[in-house]
């Protein structure tokens, strides 16, 4: 009798602020363990993205879903993390072969978090998704390229994010604690509600390490006022432009691509997603919105049956996508 597994297994993982999500699958039945998460982000150095404390938070959870019978052996490793782009070198240099020798893995592809965001979103189609959660990034691909808009962090960038439109929510109510022009007495009632006296408000938020998400957390306050606040509802609205201008940065010009919203900042609704729609249909007449159909985990399982079966058809650019043998011989583009 033939063994049940021909092929052998995958590792995916993403990699976030909120930490490690892990599952094994299997490349022909379309088997995939429960996921496994870590809770704690993984840490960033002088060489960027931290590849020995990675891997101990990795293998551990991988031990435990192989113990599971999750897969009995690990071919192909998928693994998405946020920073790649940008801090990813050494990530880039050293966890391929750390992969090898802890698990056997022989291929390795690294994608940055916005890439795994959008497989899981649209697949491999050509496209645009809007990633926004406390900050916001857009990237898409015409399937020969990667491109990319905003996601520069909150004090660059980010325009439209959870941070941004807290941001601007607290902004608003400092203006009616002030009396100036541009304020909201309904923000500046949630912003006392949530932050205690105004006057107080500058310690909670300059000094803290976690800044962004002090500031994303007040953006559901906002929704909850634009339906009778037009400051709040010009906040969003404002949102939406800038969200709907960084995915016409990225979106392909040609055929009918499609567009996709993933992060957990679309949870607030219509409040955001009527304008944002709007806009859309306005800049980009010749794009589909589509649902997301998944979140950056399906993204990199798709990645990894992809690449296991041969049959990857997204670009590798050596930054958002590379995918490389952990026996020395490289990167395949």
């Amino acid at each position: 009798m033939a063994s049940a597994v021909t092929v052998p297994g995958f590792l995916a993982v993403d990699s976030g602020g909120s930490g490690l999500r892990v599952v094994l699958g299997e490349v022909g039945s379309g088997r995939r363990s429960g996921p496994l998460s870590s809770g704690e982000p993984v840490r960033t150095g002088a060489r960027g993205i931290d590849t020995g404390h990675f891997m101990e938070q990795l293998a551990p959870m991988v031990r435990a879903l192989t113990e599971e019978g999750a897969v009995p052996e690990v071919g192909t490793a998928v693994i998405g993390a946020a920073g790649l782009a940008t801090l990813g070198d050494g990530l880039r240099a050293e966890l391929p072969g750390a992969l090898a020798r802890e698990f056997g893995v022989r291929t390795v592809a690294l994608a940055a978090d916005a890439v795994t965001a959008y497989v899981g979103a649209l697949g491999a189609r050509p496209g645009a998704v809007v990633a926004a959660g406390t900050g916001l990034i857009a990237i898409g691909t015409d399937l020969t390229g990667w491109r990319r808009a905003d996601g520069w962090g909150h004090l660059l960038g980010d325009c439209g994010g959870g941070a941004w439109i807290g941001r601007a929510g607290l902004e608003a109510a400092l203006r009616a604690y002030d009396g100036r022009d541009g304020g909201s007495g309904a923000l500046l009632s949630r912003a006392e509600e949530q932050f205690g006296a105004m006057t107080g408000l500058p310690g909670q938020v300059y000094p803290r390490p976690d800044r962004p998400a002090v500031l994303a957390a007040f953006a559901p306050r906002v929704a909850e006022c634009a339906a009778v606040d037009p400051v709040a509802a010009g906040i969003l609205r404002a949102a939406a432009q800038h969200m709907a201008e960084s995915a016409v940065a990225v979106c392909p010009v040609t055929g009918e691509p499609q567009v996709a919203l993933t992060g957990g900042l679309f949870k607030m609704g219509e409040p955001l997603l009527s304008p944002l729609h709007e806009e859309l249909a306005k800049r980009l007449p010749h794009a589909r919105v589509v649902p997301a159909e998944g979140d950056p985990l399906d993204g990199a399982v798709r990645i990894a049956r992809d690449l296991a079966a041969g049959a990857l058809a997204l670009p590798c650019d050596g930054v958002m996508l590379s995918v490389a043998s952990p026996m020395g011989q490289g990167d395949h583009f």
